[in-house]
């Protein structure tokens, strides 16, 4: 029975992961907070799960662009090849920043940031950030990812570090950055999709080292429920990202602002005032 109930914890929040990963509202802080009511047991593998699963949203992406993504297709010609090279290339210094910071200080964000009043917190003060960003828009003078530069990657990629505490949204950060940096809401969602893959994945390894070297190894449960939470993330997350991309092509941010206040609102009443 213990099993059935864990495999349904992991059905959920692989839906969970892969719906709020790409959205700006905050797949870790959402993961947090549905374990915060129906936990998933032991809480040292809880830590690993929450990040592991993101490999699922990931493949995701490869998946979806895997033309673009890939150098080598025979199909491309000589300059789109080179256009390729130069997407990673910016993608790389994009998540410099990120890592360096993630790597640095994954524990202090692990034992001090993961409160829900801190994820109801950002949530906010993020939704605000999303309406006014609607309210004001600034013409985007940057129509194609191509048209990125390097410093602006880099910039971006800062903003990405905000990110690193929960409630902010890694999606929801870059996205926000990119806007700023004077992106088109369609660039700066794809961006956000590739900065994604390096620094999840460098995430998700980080995660298990750390979790083999405390604990020693996994247990055949854990296996099946990390497997079977990736495959979910997977799944949904195809979906959810063409759904984004599909909504900003004719909306703003501001309905996912008034989302972030109104969860984070419902969170600080829930755990805190009720």
């Amino acid at each position: 029975m213990s099993f059935i109930a864990d495999l349904i914890k992991t059905i959920l929040l692989g839906i969970i992961q892969g719906i709020t990963e790409w959205l700006p509202i905050s797949s870790t802080g959402h993961l947090i907070i549905f374990n915060s009511i129906w936990p998933l047991l032991p809480p040292e593998f809880f830590e690993v799960f929450k990040v592991v699963i993101q490999f699922g949203s990931i493949l995701a992406v490869c998946v979806l662009y895997f033309h673009r993504l890939n150098p080598w297709d025979k199909k491309k010609t000589p300059e789109k090849k080179k256009e390729t090279f130069e997407l990673w290339g910016k993608v790389i210094i994009g998540v410099i920043p990120a890592c360096i910071l993630g790597f640095l200080f994954d524990n202090i964000i692990e034992d001090y940031l993961s409160a829900n009043f801190v994820i109801a917190v950002t949530l906010i003060a993020y939704g605000i950030i999303f309406i006014v960003v609607s309210n004001h828009p600034k013409r985007p003078t940057i129509k194609h990812v191509k048209d990125l530069d390097y410093k602006t990657a880099f910039e971006i990629g800062c903003f990405q570090c905000l990110a690193l505490i929960p409630g902010t949204s890694r999606s929801g950060a870059t996205i926000l950055g990119g806007l700023y940096e004077g992106c088109s809401r369609t660039v700066a969602s794809e961006f956000s999709f590739f900065l994604a893959i390096p620094v999840m994945l460098g995430a998700s390894v980080l995660k298990i080292v750390k979790f083999l070297i405390g604990s020693g190894s996994f247990t055949g449960t854990q296996i099946i429920l990390l497997i079977v939470g990736t495959l979910v993330s997977f799944i949904v997350s195809m979906f959810s990202i063409r759904a984004l991309l599909n909504y900003v092509k004719k909306h703003d941010f501001r309905s996912f602002g008034i989302y972030r206040i109104v969860l984070g609102v419902i969170v600080i009443l829930l755990f805190y005032i009720l």
